[in-house]
């Protein structure tokens, strides 16, 4: 078994950061991440979302370990969540579920506010890494958990790419609705000089 574990600072508030995760597939950075399905959401009556999915990856491992197990290039992770607005904490704890025979990844990430910077997000992140009954055990244990780093790094890219559309949203957003007012501005004006 092997433990891989994390801490990053987004420079963005959590509610866009939570919304950005939520935003996160499909993206061109974690092109791996293939597809996903909600397989159930429930809100609680203190306003907290569990949310359970079921995302379609590709793995990066080696083409001999994909060969030494059979793995084919298709897989699936079933994820869970949980939004506690009220706290302003996100956790998601996702599993393998292919070959999970073999390799088990369980992986939880957990979004904070900064302790002393409320403009920027906490992502804490552990993961746990486990190989059954293959030869060389430890070191495609070893293996798995060095590729972590590069995907998280991937991961937080994605993250960053999703927050700057987000923002890019906000502005058209805001600017159209800009033009409507200057429009209705315009027409309450024109309605004004010609009833003169």
């Amino acid at each position: 078994m092997k433990i891989w574990t994390s801490e990053y600072v987004f420079n963005h508030p959590w509610e866009t950061v939570v919304l950005a995760s939520w935003r996160k597939y499909p993206n061109p950075i974690n092109s791996s991440v293939t597809g996903f399905d909600t397989v159930d959401r429930t809100v609680d009556s203190k306003g907290r979302m569990t949310t359970h999915r079921v995302l379609s990856t590709e793995w990066g491992c080696p083409e001999w370990i994909t060969r030494l197990i059979g793995m084919n290039r298709a897989c699936y992770v079933s994820e869970h969540s949980d939004i506690s607005p009220k706290d302003r904490v996100m956790t998601l704890r996702s599993k393998n579920l292919t070959f999970c025979n073999f390799v088990t990844i369980d992986e939880q990430l957990m979004y904070t506010p900064h302790p002393t910077d409320p403009s920027s997000t906490v992502l804490r992140s552990e993961s746990t890494i486990c190989v059954y009954g293959l030869p060389m055990t430890n070191y495609m244990e070893n293996c798995i958990k060095g590729t972590m780093t590069s995907k998280a790094s991937q991961g937080r890219q994605a993250m960053e790419w999703v927050i700057s559309r987000l923002k890019e949203e906000t502005q058209e957003i805001g600017r159209a609705a800009r033009g409507e007012l200057d429009g209705l501005k315009n027409l309450t004006n024109f309605a004004a000089t010609s009833s003169l």
